[in-house]
């Protein structure tokens, strides 16, 4: 049974058009094969290339690189309508805006902006972002991959953990140290594949089975001097200033995996008799499931209003944090709600709760855990004295 969400007033057109292709796609394209791709464990790459058709892929990359040129709202809109029907399709999307055409944008020179944009806003290229290590997750500062200056660029060698749409990517968004330890001796790449490089097999995963997780290896693998991305030693500012709108679009899928959550928890409850009526009646089901609408509809808007401030060139990085935050605990909470709501339903693959429950917890994790969105909120509250 479809929740209507609560959105703003004063979207734009172009948002609002952005939206409804979004929410048809989803609905048509995406939802009614959901389970079986998540069953088969399987990446469907052609509805990826589709999005990238309808220009769904690359929407913040401007016309001028082929994209639409859409905003920060947009993507979050966009997002939130996959999410709904299958998390692991909305990160290739989240991950292919957010993580790696945002970088090129923000740091590229004109050439890089022109030989990767276009083709990650076609769905011809797939980028990934690979800045985790096996050692080196909250703490990216301390990441060990290290990139050896030659003649003719660099040579990196070291090993990349937990990289989305790594098994599927074409384009390499790499960060590599090439000074000293330290944020400083940090420099961001781009890079198609080649010697040296060994992409993993797929990890197996709780959750977002539909999506591409894999380790990369790095062997001197050759990055030539005119696929470094930004100023030399500049990289982990690029890096953390890409998490900052990253985390707009996972606070976005968890949205939308909470809004699947709760229209199949009100959708069961309407339906399922028991005592002489549906147990929709009962303030045991009824109470946990009205308190999670309240709290999805509190979520969306945060997102929104951290959109709405990166999209004005405003601060946004505290504002991303709490939206992260905030709608990761209630995805999580949402999916457990739907699982309650639905019983022993709700603990088979019958039904598609169990699979809300697994992909909800994700949105806690990547991206910065929600500990270190609590640190991003307090460093903005208290300045030097939470340090």
């Amino acid at each position: 049974m479809p929740v209507e969400p609560a959105v703003p007033a004063g979207l734009t057109e172009h948002q609002t058009a952005a939206w409804e292709l979004a929410r048809e796609f989803a609905q048509n394209e995406v939802a009614p094969h959901a389970r079986e791709w998540n069953a088969a464990h399987r990446v469907p790459v052609e509805v990826f290339r589709r999005l990238g058709e309808i220009g769904l892929l690359g929407l913040t990359i401007p016309e001028e690189y082929g994209g639409p040129g859409l905003d920060a709202t947009s993507l979050a809109l966009v997002t939130e309508e996959l999410a709904r029907a299958d998390a692991g399709t909305s990160v290739a999307v989240a991950v292919q805006n957010g993580l790696v055409a945002s970088p090129i944008l923000r740091a590229g020179n004109e050439e890089q902006k022109r030989e990767w944009l276009p083709r990650l806003a076609s769905g011809e290229l797939f980028g990934c972002y690979a800045l985790t290590e096996p050692d080196a997750g909250s703490d990216t500062a301390s990441l060990r991959t290290r990139a050896e200056a030659t003649g003719e660029g660099w040579r990196v060698t070291g090993n990349k953990m937990w990289i989305t749409n790594g098994g599927i990517a074409d384009v390499f968004v790499i960060f590599a140290r090439t000074g000293d330890p330290g944020a400083k001796g940090i420099s961001a790449m781009v890079s198609g594949p080649g010697d040296g490089l060994s992409v993993g097999a797929e990890i197996p995963k709780l959750g977002l089975h539909t999506s591409s997780t894999v380790e990369l290896a790095f062997d001197a693998f050759p990055v030539p001097r005119s696929g470094l991305l930004g100023a030399e030693g500049e990289g982990l500012k690029l890096a953390l200033a890409t998490l900052d709108g990253g985390r707009i679009t996972v606070a976005a899928q968890a949205v939308g995996i909470a809004r699947a959550a709760l229209e199949l928890a009100v959708s069961y409850a309407t339906d399922r008799q028991a005592f002489g009526g549906p147990i929709a009646r009962f303030q045991g089901v009824h109470f946990p499931v009205a308190e999670i609408a309240a709290q999805i509809d509190a979520a969306r808007l945060l997102t929104l209003h951290a959109a709405q401030l990166r999209d004005a060139g405003r601060p946004h990085g505290a504002a991303g944090a709490k939206a992260k935050l905030f709608a990761s605990n209630v995805a999580v909470r949402a999916a457990d709600v739907c699982v309650q709501t639905l019983g022993g339903y709700g603990y088979s693959a019958e039904y598609d709760a169990e699979r809300y429950y697994r992909d909800a917890k994700i949105t806690e994790i990547y991206e910065g855990t929600s500990q270190i969105q609590r640190m991003v909120i307090a460093r903005d509250l208290f300045g030097g004295a939470a340090r």
